[in-house]
């Protein structure tokens, strides 16, 4: 079976990319890339959805944003995680080790 990219899974854009900025703040590219690299490929993140994210997490109080120069001397606008955001990142992420956690119960049952 050949290896497919597929768009983020619904409903985890949010947590991908909270999760993408606990560990620094970053450029919209950038998450983008890292996303798709810690995925191996397999995730792609459309810039449209990355861009209403970005704006309902900062509406959210969840992310903080402030225009900066990036390595290419461009400016670009960093996004970086809040205090809440980090709460956030906790509770989303528990919620989905306990949804994929069903869901592998779900998988190996037998019929």
């Amino acid at each position: 079976m050949d290896e497919q990219t597929t768009d983020v899974i619904q409903g985890t854009l949010d947590m991908l990319i909270l999760k993408t900025l606990s560990l620094e703040p970053m450029h919209g590219f950038g998450i983008a890339r890292r996303i798709e690299q810690i995925s191996r490929g397999v995730f792609k993140v459309n810039p449209g959805s990355l861009l209403t994210a970005f704006q309902r997490l900062e509406r959210a109080g969840l992310l903080d944003a402030e225009w900066r120069q990036t390595e290419n001397s461009r400016r670009a606008k960093f996004y970086a995680l809040t205090r809440s955001g980090r709460k956030q990142l906790d509770v989303e992420t528990a919620d989905w080790a306990r949804r994929a956690t069903a869901v592998a119960r779900l998988l190996r049952a037998e019929g």
